[in-house]
């Protein structure tokens, strides 16, 4: 095919299509630019019919730093795995087309984007899901799209689609929507505090915009589409399906019927395993005859699973583990679980139970960013792990999987506009959420555990941040009001059930926001509804963590580093540094290893585990750069004894003269008759001259002798040229000799 260009003026940027220059072996290339952004997106599906129960698709997202100018960090400075954006992004493009290929399809299908050029100010991201969209739509692979996704962002009130990166920064909100002309099929979103009528013409804003991009993507797809081809799907016989609901239907529904989650696990097995036994027993041609057959009965006994759970929740109104639509299961809440740690946290909702830590450190612990994006550190963390024990599985522990880094990442969004700025708070913040038992809505746990242990380990948070997944089932049109919302979803509704819609927010509104549908859309009145329905239930979950611990500890933890932070000239930061370092190495090895960040804006933070060892490295640095005035007193410390006087160092390295004539009244052959070095004596400011040397007096300290005149005194010795005494009206008066 010759290479066609299609362009588009989209909102005041240029997007340009290309195809048919590059990567022709595939079954659909796209090359789009967005400005000066530019992706390739490639698709190829497998001719094979894979045995599998789901739907093997695979979506990357591959980030080249040569995109950006950067080299890759790292001993062999080349791209490696993929790192949290990129795997974060791949994993939203997919859970925009995965609902669009054909219920049944077990083909192999892989689509790889390639990220070769980014502009900050047109989101790369969001071209790669056009591009990705236009990749299968132009191919033979069956797809019910096309699909487009845009970011909004608020400023000043305003919505504005694809912000640049002065708007992102500016805006209280991070909001992605994808989907087709017709729905809206995956939000993900980060806001501060925002209500849910705001979050919700923000949603179909973007939609409107959505429309313009998938008419553009169609009139391309209608142009130089392949004709699609047949894929054979793996859908059950409906005479055999027929059969199978006969030997199972009323023992599952009692099965199903139970609260305890590996009660009802195993209660749905026993009937599993009797009716395929009944199937084993049967003559087959061979043995993978038999595998596949009854491999094809399960896949219908979970169907007929899934059919009995939408049965009782929508004709019932109950759910498997009896509660009512919109209840929340059982809550406990505790803090401190942990002695060592700097703030903890345990969370119970049902048979989901996360632990949250928390742990600070210096803002020289923040993570560095190597990827495509602007960022390069980041200050705070929320981690989140699954282990195999929280639902009762074995299965070998490796990496960090894309659930575990979305889970973490969404969290992650849901607190960081409560985490107070670097300056009020300058700790790096590292939160990890532990799932030990998992029944649904684990991600949600993990962010009120979280707030909580944040709360408790003296982190002042703006809020409490309590996090809730709904769900929804539908038993026909949606606009009809065939559809049922649930609070609180476990994890059998979640996967049986039409919509995954998760929702964390403080008192005041909003903060982050994700939802996933499996089916074609939901109408506004849907989603009004259902935030609706999950701002009570955040009510009721925030007012159980509110029980444990209700407002932020006043002070880091014991075992947490302490912390304190001023400012400095920054002409003088060399002063404290010091040559090579030496004397800021110095300040920290006589402080007990105490760990000193120094900022360009003359910034510094102290950090030790010990208060008092703060407030002396604190003392020592400012020291250094205080500057003696006229009239200060201190208590100072003789380092040097000269003829003419003694050295007194009265802060840091400032030492100033206390002439003999100064040591006291009268005549002092000699310095050492009054101090000795290592005294501590008490000595008053009186000059500081140009070249900043201090001259010091003691005598202002002791008793003065009656009759004394301030003026024209002089009390140093007679040496060589000598002095001599006169006496004028009976006052105290030492005149210089004329030199001959």
């Amino acid at each position: 095919m010759e290479k066609k260009v299609y362009t588009l003026d989209y909102l005041g940027k240029k997007l340009q299509v290309e195809v048919g220059e590059v990567a022709k072996q595939a079954d659909g290339a796209v090359l789009i630019r967005y400005e000066e952004s530019v992706i390739l997106s490639t698709v190829v599906c497998s001719d094979q019919l894979r045995d599998f129960d789901y739907f093997p698709l695979t979506v990357e997202y591959q980030e080249k730093m040569y995109s950006v100018g950067k080299i890759p960090g790292g001993f062999l400075r080349r791209e490696g795995r993929s790192g949290e954006h990129a795997t974060l992004t791949g994993r939203m493009i997919d859970r925009t087309l995965r609902p669009l290929f054909p219920e049944g399809m077990r083909n192999e299908v892989q689509l790889i984007n390639t990220v070769l050029s980014v502009d900050p100010d047109s989101p790369a991201e969001m071209a790669a899901m056009i591009s990705a969209s236009l990749a299968v739509g132009i191919s033979d692979i069956p797809f019910d799209g096309p699909i487009a996704g845009v970011n909004v962002g608020r400023v000043n009130g305003e919505l504005i689609i694809n912000p640049d990166l002065k708007q992102r920064a500016a805006s209280d909100l991070e909001l992605t929507v994808a989907g087709t002309k017709d729905a809206v099929n995956m939000v993900e979103a980060a806001a501060g505090e925002l209500s849910e009528e705001e979050i919700i013409d923000a949603i179909f804003f973007a939609h409107e915009a959505i429309k313009q991009l998938c008419d553009f993507q169609q009139k391309i797809i209608d142009e130089i589409g392949k004709e699609k081809r047949e894929v054979p799907l793996r859908l059950p016989n409906i005479e055999l399906i027929d059969e199978v609901k006969g030997k199972a239907n009323e023992k599952l529904q009692k099965a199903i019927s139970t609260f305890d989650k590996l009660e009802r696990q195993r209660n749905v097995q026993a009937v599993f395993d009797e009716v395929l036994e009944q199937y084993a027993e049967l003559e087959y041609e061979s043995e993978d005859e038999k595998a596949k057959a009854l491999n094809e009965i399960k896949v219908i006994l979970e169907n007929l699973e899934g059919e009995e759970i939408r049965r009782l929740i929508t004709e019932e109104k109950t759910r498997p583990d009896g509660r009512g639509v919109d209840e929340v299961r059982p809550l406990t809440t505790k803090v401190d679980l942990l002695p060592r740690t700097h703030g903890s946290a345990l969370f119970t909702r049902g048979q989901t139970q996360t632990l949250s830590t928390v742990t600070l450190g210096p803002k020289s612990a923040a993570q560095m960013i190597d990827d495509s994006t602007e960022e390069e550190t980041r200050r705070f963390m929320h981690h989140y792990n699954f282990p195999p024990y929280s639902v009762g599985d074995v299965r070998r522990l490796g990496g960090v999987g894309r659930r575990e880094i979305g889970h973490g990442k969404l969290g992650e969004k849901a607190l960081l506009y409560v985490i107070p700025d670097e300056e009020e708070f300058p700790y790096t913040i590292r939160v990890v959420s532990e799932v030990l038992e998992s029944n649904g809505s684990s991600s949600q746990a993990s962010i009120c555990s979280a707030s909580m242990a944040l709360m408790a380990a003296g982190v002042p948070i703006k809020d409490m941040v309590t996090g809730i997944a709904m769900g929804l089932v539908t038993t026909g049109n949606i606009e009809d009001g065939a559809y049922t919302i649930l609070t609180d979803i476990q994890g059998i509704e979640d996967a049986f059930g039409d919509m995954d819609f998760k929702v964390a927010g403080t008192s005041k509104g909003i903060t982050a926001l994700q939802m996933d549908i499996k089916i074609a859309g939901v109408t506004k009145e849907v989603l009004s509804e259902a935030l609706a329905q999950a701002k009570v239930a955040r009510e009721q979950i925030r007012a159980a963590q509110l029980e444990a611990i209700s407002e932020p500890r006043p002070d880091v933890g014991k075992y947490a580093p302490k912390m304190d932070t001023f400012m400095i000239d920054p002409e003088r930061i060399g002063e404290v540094i010091g040559t090579g370092g030496k004397v800021i190495n110095e300040i920290i090895e006589n402080h007990d290893d105490c760990k000193i960040d120094i900022e360009d804006s003359g910034q510094v933070t102290i950090y030790h585990m010990d208060r008092e060892t703060i407030n002396r490295a604190k003392k020592t640095i400012l020291d250094i750069l205080k500057e003696a005035k006229v009239g200060e007193v201190y208590e100072g410390v003789v380092n040097r004894i000269e003829d003419y006087g003694a050295f007194v160092n009265i802060f840091g390295n400032t030492d100033g003269l206390l002439h003999v004539s100064r040591m006291a009244y009268g005549r002092t052959n000699h310095p050492s008759d009054v101090v000795a070095v290592g005294d501590t004596i008490k000595v008053k400011v009186i000059e500081v001259d140009d070249r900043g040397k201090v001259g010091l007096s003691h005598r202002e300290f002791l008793e003065k002798p009656e009759g004394w005149v301030e003026n024209g005194e002089d009390n140093r010795p007679s040496r060589g040229r000598g002095r001599r005494r006169s006496k004028d009206d009976g006052k105290k008066v030492y005149q210089r000799r004329e030199r001959k």
